[in-house]
């Protein structure tokens, strides 16, 4: 097998999770019996307005307005759904802007009116509303601190909820009396709906004193107005008082997860099986720190080349989740979790012949930049050394977006308009 024909299968293996996922198929068979009164839309994430579109085009026929926010760049018009835009993965004022009329939309509702909650990965920072007595600011320094710090995203998202006027569940108490459903298209390990965009319309168990925890866990310094809040609690306020759903309102309110990671992976299986490759699915939850991943995944893939363990070739190992990459000293080059793990995993296989990889967020973007990913092959290595390149120097400095730049080995997407989280192929013949 040559490295133009493996490195056409992993795109195609790429692309066919990130279609299984797009709104347009998913949304309509999801969406509830339509209501007597008005539908509402409302949605925060890289997904939501391909979602607001897909639910526009699906239902002409009802009574329908409302607003969501997405990433800049992700937006497409939907019709009667109005549309926004937001900086990710740290708010902007954009954000709250959008939090603020996603609100507004939701007063004046009565029992014969349906709410749709379009929520998808991203959703935290698009939509940022402060507790009373913090500001912008304060959520915007937690989040960076969040970001460099090696906390899952699970704990990431459990800070911000009990930073937020809007998350745990805080927006499905303020459309009571009306019916909520949200729609979900997920992009955490688990499919905890809580997670997915810190959970605006669903309540969880956890107590602020849990996010004072994972802030100090980690060592993040946490600024006074912030301690008080999360030491206050719900007394903070009637629009922070989660437990109103939770008492009052959850008989009104259903989660359906329509799109996942899991189901992502078992749609890269089938498209490995078509291309003549056995599949060997390890996990859609996988976390943990992206280089150190990337040497668990080295040794299976050398147990397959060498041993036909715990498969025979040729075969792809496929896995999702999100992985982390923590910046100790606080300074780090350009890149993403995905492009961080294929250079480590670059290391470690050493050029091993036979073996190539890709991984790519399935929302197009890793991190910050223009790519989705990446894709590897036995001689990246020597590719870069042609080039005056050391991968080891480049994966210290957390710099692996360069390192991929200059080798040509990118994967761009654009945005996919959808987000279901990370996916990971290697390869074997």
């Amino acid at each position: 097998m040559t490295n133009p024909q493996a490195a056409e299968m992993l795109r195609q293996i790429f692309i066919r999770a990130v279609d299984s996922a797009r709104p347009g198929p998913v949304i309509p068979p999801a969406l509830p019996a339509k209501p007597a009164g008005r539908c509402v839309v409302i949605g925060a994430g890289k997904a939501s307005a391909a979602m607001a579109a897909a639910v526009d085009a699906a239902w002409p026929d009802v009574d329908l307005s409302g607003v969501v926010v997405t990433r800049y760049g992700h937006a497409v018009p939907a019709g009667r759904i109005r549309i926004l835009e937001a900086a990710h993965p740290v708010a902007d004022a954009m954000s709250e802007t959008a939090a603020l009329q996603i609100v507004e939309a939701l007063r004046g509702l009565t029992a014969d009116d349906l709410v749709l909650a379009l929520i998808s990965g991203g959703g935290s920072a698009l939509m940022a509303l402060p507790l009373p007595g913090l500001t912008l600011g304060d959520k915007q320094a937690i989040a960076r601190a969040l970001l460099h710090s090696g906390a899952s995203i699970s704990e990431m998202n459990l800070v911000r909820r009990h930073l937020s006027a809007v998350k745990g569940g805080r927006l499905a108490a303020m459309a009571h009396p009306a019916r909520v459903v949200s729609l979900i298209i997920s992009d955490v390990p688990g499919d905890n709906p809580a997670d997915v965009a810190s959970g605006p319309t669903v309540a969880d168990g956890s107590q602020p004193a849990d996010a004072l925890r994972v802030l100090e866990r980690y060592g993040i310094a946490v600024p006074e107005a912030v301690r008080q809040v999360l030491n206050a609690g719900d007394r903070a306020g009637s629009e922070s008082h989660s437990p109103t759903l939770r008492d009052n309102s959850a008989a009104l309110s259903e989660v359906k997860l329509v799109a996942t990671p899991a189901m992502a992976l078992n749609a890269a299986a089938d498209a490995a099986r078509r291309l003549g490759l056995t599949p060997l699915i390890l996990g859609d939850a996988i976390e943990g720190e992206s280089r150190e991943a990337a040497i668990v995944m080295a040794g299976i893939a050398k147990s397959v080349k060498q041993y036909g363990q715990p498969l025979s070739g040729p075969a792809v190992l496929l896995s999702g989740g999100e992985t982390t990459v923590t910046v100790a000293n606080g300074r780090a080059g350009k890149g993403g979790r995905n492009t961080e793990f294929l250079l480590s995993l670059a290391c470690a296989l050493k050029g091993e012949n036979g073996v190539w990889a890709v991984a790519g967020d399935t929302d197009g973007i890793d991190g910050t930049e223009d790519a989705a990913g990446a894709i590897i092959s036995p001689d990246t290595l020597a590719r870069g050394r042609s080039r005056g390149l050391n991968a080891s120097d480049y994966l210290d400095a957390h710099d692996s977006y360069s390192y991929f730049h200059a080798t040509g080995d990118l994967l761009i997407t654009g945005p996919t308009l959808t987000n279901v989280n990370d996916i990971r192929a290697i390869l074997i013949a």
